[in-house]
């Protein structure tokens, strides 16, 4: 028998029916990666048909689960120095890429910053922070250190990089002409850090109950079946509830919904050193086009910059005063979707509690000074006034 596993004997039941004990293997393993590769084995060895379906649905969910926590671990055991950057600011970029693919130039073309430029490895070994302000917004771009394959296992730094990509409003994921096929795999190193890229969260609506079990309700025809999705569920933690799928799930899809590590942030795709900004247009990643620049001579930079502010869907508003002239204003900055309840939270908690009426000119009035609900979605240059 093999040392690593312990056994215990099974009950003897369907496995398309009634709750499956994943744990009739406990791998004995010393690390997260041997326990996969134990449970990958017994998957390998396992037949699929209708009646397995629970089981492996169940063991696929365990490998998940595991690397949650070697996520969970790794991000812990970060440490290092220079890495705890306070966000500031309307929204914070992080730039990421491998070693030498132009992000302190970048970042000093974009920002305030004085990041050390160098044409060798692993110039960046700390965080730099730098401040664009564009449309009023204050927006605070990170220059961090190279993202290099292994990432995620820490190789050259890659817990401390991937915990400060993990906290951005958005990634600017670049590399040079040379290098175009690591795109794809840094995208690979940010998956696996529970990173998901231009992605919406999954619309999985989660009613937990102390008792009564799991029920599965879907309008949408699933392609797994809903005991698959039950013992899924279970490996997670959800013993009793009601969940609700709002689109059509895939494993991978149902793994993130029912984890609590995930993390979905916008990415634009950046190819620097392209002497003409139309160069290697032709390149996209999937559905993603991919922006041509060049950071050392400035090509394509106004470009970046005005899809920095479309991509962190940006709103700015004006905040007039009681006593003030309507033509005058505050900018405010929001994003599409909020409401005049966000505006007047964003001013502060006492602020919003304290106003009873909110009155609008400009964009979205039908006619100036529109006494309107505070449930009203921002746009783009209305003028707005709070009163008692």
């Amino acid at each position: 028998m093999n040392p690593h596993f312990r056994f215990r004997r099974p009950k003897l039941y369907p496995l398309s029916y009634g709750r499956v004990n994943t744990d009739i293997i406990v791998p004995q393993m010393d690390t997260i990666d041997q326990q996969i590769e134990a449970i990958q084995e017994i998957l390998r060895k396992t037949p699929h048909h209708k009646a397995t379906n629970g089981f492996i649905g169940a063991m696929r969910a365990k490998i998940a689960r595991l690397k949650d926590k070697e996520i969970e671990t790794s991000g812990k055991g970060g440490g290092g120095t220079g890495y705890a950057v306070k966000k500031q600011g309307d929204a914070t970029v992080v730039l990421i890429g491998p070693p030498s693919a132009g992000k302190s130039t970048l970042i000093n073309k974009l920002t305030n910053a004085e990041s050390k430029v160098a044409p060798y490895e692993f110039t960046t070994v700390t965080v730099v922070p730098g401040m664009l302000k564009y449309n009023e917004a204050y927006i605070q771009i990170l220059d961090i250190p190279g993202l290099i394959e292994g990432a995620k296992e820490g190789k050259g730094k890659g817990h401390e990089v991937l915990s400060v990509a993990r906290a951005a409003d958005l990634l600017i994921v670049m590399t040079d002409v040379e290098r175009i096929d690591l795109i794809g795999k840094m995208v690979a190193e940010l998956e696996g850090a529970g990173i998901r890229i231009n992605q919406e969260k999954p619309k999985v609506l989660i009613e937990q109950m102390e008792q009564g079990g799991l029920e599965i309700s879907s309008n949408i025809k699933q392609d797994i079946d809903k005991e698959t999705i039950k013992e899924i569920a279970r490996e997670y933690g959800i013993k009793n509830g009601l969940i609700t799928l709002k689109e059509k799930f895939t494993y991978e899809r149902l793994f993130d919904a029912f984890s609590e590590n995930r993390v979905y942030i916008p990415a634009i795709f950046v190819i620097n050193k392209v002497d003409l900004p139309v160069g290697a247009r032709h390149y996209k990643l999937g559905a993603n086009h991919i922006l041509n620049i060049s950071a050392e001579k400035g090509s394509g930079i106004e470009e970046l910059v005005k899809l920095i502010w479309k991509t962190l869907r940006f709103v700015t508003v004006y905040l007039v005063k009681p006593d003030e002239e309507i033509e005058k204003g505050s900018p405010v900055i929001m994003k599409q979707g909020n409401t005049l309840k966000d505006v007047a939270l964003k001013i502060g908690p006492d602020f919003a509690s304290s106003k009873k009426l909110v009155k609008i000119w400009g964009v979205g009035a039908k006619f100036p000074g529109q006494e309107v609900s505070f449930e009203t979605e921002v746009s783009e240059g209305t003028k707005i006034r709070f009163l008692q």
